[in-house]
């Protein structure tokens, strides 16, 4: 079936609709009452997380061995097992939750699933030892809903993560997808489009933060007949996810947003340009896109409109700097992915020479919501100058790490200390470290903690929202440490292309390692903040001018350390000792992440078994530490 108007959607919805009520009316309650069939419950679903984390730890296993249960049984007409996008509480993964009741079974194993279907589904009796334990209050928490690390969160990008079956465009539809897209292709102009987007005050959700409808604007006046949109999905910040989550949960919200700037700008062809790293996200993109071809809305005169689009899904290579958005078109082009020298911007001058529309993952799921409830519901949410919300891979030594997304203005102590659940071991808070490799780290003081996230709350105190990659350390962190981790990383991942960023990052990775190894001096710190100042001034691209973030504002805030070092000679945290990276084997999954984003190759594994690290190769960059979602790799300190 071409869906061919708004009444063909609506039937659509209608129809998929009742697939859908169960989980729509569960989500408006709380149940006390555990569901079953033995209680006379008719129907029930079954919900498990198929992101990539919960993948990597069986997840599917637990569906395969789930719906043998089901069948051994005899209640495949009464059970349905949906797969559906990221929950966010990836600390607790892999995560099943049943409905109608709500009950939310964290850490499930294969072999949780036969108890999960006799006890529960048919005998309607919970499973306390799945069940989340309150770590404030030691009681047992059946609903998400009771759960701290959701209570302040809002989600909007995220909103089908967790509810829909990703690969279903029908369950998109039921959740008014491309409704949006129909009343802009068929009852407003691109000028009203950009108009409601500009009044929204949506900003880019990549790190810089440009007005996006302002963006579109520029965009829509470029005199051409070619214009590309073009979707940033290549998340290198170590730690970080959203995008990925984005992708593989609720695909259709990116590729709705894509056509909807199109339009806006008067483009017919789009490219989202993703990590090679996100294998899931890639597929699930492709099956997005294959399914919203077949029923009319992507394509050839799409709803029967003049309006047409294409859009590619073109994997990168894993370069950081593609990132930036003139590396990464030249990407997209088959060239080196290098940044170039602006003006001219993308928007005049971008893929193939041509005008580019250039927002990432997160701006363009919110685009299509924001057409549907208006500029004042958008509006509503958030700050004046930073409306909305904002999506936040919370990682680190705090208690509760995951996907987040809260209010923009939300403090930082309240994503720490109430979403986060504080810091583990019973351990004090000292840092955060926001926006990537190339965010500054706040400290402890009540003045950082009670600070708003937004785009310029955090500029006066030299750090930055970036693209969302929150880290947080506790008093066994030395801060000199933390910015020479993200030093190396930054100074690996440069294109070279530059001066101030190819020999600048060079050398102030070298004094770091002097300081370190307590071997520097005072005159050093010096030539760090030179050093600092002027690969912020002269670097080609914005990646090498905020390359330095962090060592400025550990400087800032954390001067004592560097001074304990290069003084003292003698660090009260590291003890100037030794440390080599190393692998749990009992908390590695076998992802392969961090043989992924190993420079140097220095670690070793095959799927879903334990990986370990070659100390010989290894440079202790900390890029595996980042990108391991599981916190399975630790600085062990060597004696002597």
């Amino acid at each position: 079936m071409k869906i061919l108007s708004i009444h063909d959607l609506q039937i659509i919805r209608k129809r998929a609709e009742h697939h859908l009520s169960l989980r729509e009316e569960s989500n408006e309650k709380v149940s006390e009452k555990c569901c079953g069939l033995a209680s006379g419950t008719a129907h029930l679903q079954i919900l498990i997380c198929g992101g990539t984390g919960c993948k990597a730890s069986s997840s599917q296993g637990i569906t395969e061995n789930l719906q043998k249960a089901i069948e051994r049984n005899g209640i495949t007409d009464k059970v349905d097992v949906i797969t559906v996008g990221c929950f966010g509480f990836c600390e607790k993964g892999p995560i099943v939750k049943i409905i109608p009741d709500n009950t939310f079974y964290t850490q499930v194993t294969p072999e949780d699933a036969e108890e999960i279907i006799s006890e529960h589904i048919i005998g309607g009796r919970r499973i306390e030892r799945l069940l989340y334990i309150d770590p404030k209050t030691e009681q047992t928490v059946s609903d998400s809903k009771h759960m701290d690390f959701y209570r302040k969160q809002l989600r909007i990008a995220l909103r089908n993560c967790g509810f829909i079956d990703s690969e279903n465009i029908e369950e998109y539809i039921a959740r008014e997808g491309y409704f949006a897209l129909a009343d802009c292709l068929l009852n407003k102009q691109p000028a009203d489009v950009i108009d409601v987007i500009k009044r929204s005050g949506l900003r880019g959700r990549g790190g810089g933060g440009f007005p996006t409808g302002l963006k579109w604007e520029f965009a829509s006046k470029q005199v051409s007949d070619v214009k590309y949109v073009v979707c940033n999905a290549d998340e290198g910040d170590p730690g970080a996810f959203m995008d990925r989550s984005i992708m593989e949960g609720n695909p259709h919200s990116v590729l709705e947003g894509m056509m909807i700037a199109g339009r806006a700008a008067g483009s017919d062809e789009g490219y989202i340009y993703v990590r090679a790293e996100y294998p899931l996200a890639v597929a699930r993109l492709k099956t997005a896109i294959e399914k919203a071809e077949e029923l009319g809305l992507l394509g050839e005169h799409i709803l029967g409109s003049d309006f047409s689009f294409r859009i590619h899904v073109n994997r990168g290579a894993g370069a950081f700097v593609c990132g930036e958005g003139s590396a990464l078109t030249a990407s997209i082009e088959g060239k080196r992915g290098m940044p170039r020298v602006k003006p001219p911007r993308t928007i005049e001058h971008g893929l193939w020479a041509q005008p580019t529309v250039l927002n990432n993952v997160e701006t363009f799921a919110n685009a299509a919501l924001i057409l549907r409830r208006g500029a004042d519901w958008y509006r509503s949410i958030g700050t004046p100058k930073s409306p909305g919300t904002k999506a936040f891979a919370l990682t680190g030594n705090v208690v509760n790490t995951g996907l987040i997304e809260v209010p923009m203005g939300t403090t930082i102590r309240e994503v720490i200390f109430d979403i986060g659940g504080g810091i583990p071991n019973g351990k004090k808070f000292k840092a955060v470290q926001i926006g990537g490799p190339s965010g500054g780290c706040c400290c402890a003081s009540d003045e950082h903690l009670d600070l708003p996230l937004d785009f310029d709350s955090l500029k006066g105190i030299g750090a930055m929202i970036g693209s969302g990659g929150l880290v947080v350390m506790d008093e066994d962190t030395c801060m000199v440490e933390t910015a020479r981790f993200f030093m190396s990383f930054t100074q690996n991942e440069s294109c070279g292309k530059c001066v101030p960023c190819r020999e600048g990052t060079k050398r102030m990775l070298e004094i770091l390692n002097r300081i370190i190894n307590n071997e520097g001096s005072l005159e050093d710190l010096d030539l760090l903040e030179r050093l600092s100042q002027t690969i912020t001034e002269t670097a080609l691209c914005g990646l090498g001018q905020s390359a330095c973030k962090p060592v400025q504002s550990t400087l800032r805030y954390f001067r004592k350390e560097y001074l304990a070092h290069v003084v003292d000679h003698h660090c009260p945290i590291c003890n100037g000792r030794k440390r080599h990276l190393e692998i749990n084997p009992e908390l590695c999954k076998g992802c392969g992440k961090c043989l992924r984003n190993c420079p140097v190759g220095a670690i070793d594994g095959q799927i879903r078994m334990p990986h370990t690290i070659d100390t010989e190769k290894c440079i202790h960059c900390g890029a595996c530490w980042g990108a391991c979602p599981f916190g399975a790799i630790d600085a062990i300190e060597e004696e002597g």
